[in-house]
């Protein structure tokens, strides 16, 4: 893909890195400059009949990807961050009022985020005592998310996190271990509840 040898290239002159990235993002406001806001439906990849709210801060740049499935919604009061990872959101999909993404995150379908849910792929590093934590970079894991699943309002998916099929994160959880499919998780940190036993034909309690 021509993106990535693009990014493969520029890893060998990080002096180009730099100079390019400052052109594309602001470096205090770390966010898109307008320049590159005004060129987003160029490169914003959306599904049929699917909704982006006016009022979403699309902080989507064109160096990692950001595709939306068919007759999915992002709601008002988002933010949407690709500028460390990509974000792929499948179809018929809900993203609720007052989230917050940023890559690397891969939603599925028929996934419905309720409201005020942070879920980021990043994580700052701290662990040089000498350097304050700003000035080490940053890490990413992706997260996954799988087909139709449910998160309650308040919660938390941290980095790295796989949540599996048909799973619910109830309301105010912090998700920081895999979630098996069919599976209620809560709390803080996040622990199983319940799990959808096949042979019973029903939800048990653990």
């Amino acid at each position: 893909m021509m993106r990535n040898k693009i990014k493969e290239k520029l890893k060998t002159k990080p002096s180009l890195k730099s100079f390019l990235l400052n052109f594309i993002v602001h470096p205090i406001k770390t966010r898109p400059r307008l320049w590159i806001r005004l060129f987003q439906f160029v490169y914003i990849k959306k599904g049929n009949q699917s909704v982006i709210y006016r009022n979403v801060r699309k902080d989507i740049v064109p160096f990692n990807s950001f595709e939306l499935g068919e007759k999915s919604v992002i709601e008002s009061f988002s933010t949407i961050n690709n500028m460390v990872g990509a974000i792929t959101i499948g179809s018929c999909s809900r993203i609720g009022l007052g989230n917050t993404i940023i890559g690397p995150v891969s939603i599925g379908n028929n996934v419905n985020l309720a409201q005020n849910i942070t879920v980021s792929g990043l994580n700052h590093n701290y662990t040089d005592p000498n350097k304050i934590i700003i000035s080490q970079g940053i890490t990413t894991f992706e997260i996954i998310i799988e087909d139709d699943v449910w998160i309650g309002a308040n919660s938390v998916i941290l980095a790295g996190v796989s949540i599996g099929k048909h799973s619910v994160i109830a309301a105010g959880s912090i998700i920081v271990q895999n979630v098996p499919a069919y599976t209620v998780v809560a709390g803080n940190p996040g622990k199983i509840i319940k799990q959808y036993d096949f042979s019973l034909q029903q939800w048990v309690k653990v």
